[in-house]
């Protein structure tokens, strides 16, 4: 029933193909348990799904969210939210953009919010932009107001009322 161990036998020569499959004949029918792999989601990293595209022929009507990365080619009337957003030189959005990294290289009109916005030479944005950092290439066109923020996509609230709060006293206790 039990066929002699093989520990103390020397391995399997490259090129011999009976002693491997002995081998692993031998392996299966072991008497001990067999260990099930670690999961490999802890190891290996996460796969970054491609970024939702809305094509040049598209035109939507509504409110967009979506925690993954989007590209605008066509034309939203209404809110997007993303993580990171970069609307086409052929775009246009008529609503806020908000988003962690937004780039922009077509047409807003609207409020734009964002940790890290960058206007392209061929960016149009009519409206007011809060942001963390901030880059305008030269041949942008931009009307409207700048204002920085440590966390510009912390709610809504209103430029004047975020400004006008005065600032806590640091108290180091240490």
């Amino acid at each position: 029933m039990f066929s002699k161990s093989r520990i103390n036998e020397p391995g399997p020569k490259s090129g011999d193909k009976e002693t491997t499959t002995e081998a692993t004949a031998d392996k299966s029918k072991s008497s001990a348990p067999a260990i099930p792999p670690a999961p490999s989601s802890s190891a290996a990293p996460k796969v970054k799904p491609p970024a939702s595209m809305l094509s040049s022929d598209i035109v939507i009507t509504g409110d967009i969210k979506s925690t993954g990365d989007i590209l605008v080619e066509g034309t939203v009337e209404g809110d997007i939210r993303a993580h990171q957003l970069t609307i086409g030189e052929g775009a246009t959005v008529r609503g806020e953009v908000v988003g962690d990294d937004v780039v922009i290289n077509g047409r807003i009109i609207g409020r734009l919010r964002g940790l890290k916005v960058r206007l392209t030479s061929s960016a149009r944005v009519e409206g007011d932009i809060i942001h963390k950092t901030i880059a305008i290439e030269s041949g942008a066109h931009f009307e409207g107001s700048v204002q920085r923020q440590d966390d510009p996509l912390g709610g809504s609230k209103s430029t004047t009322q975020a400004s006008a709060a005065p600032a806590a006293p640091k108290t180091d206790k240490s």
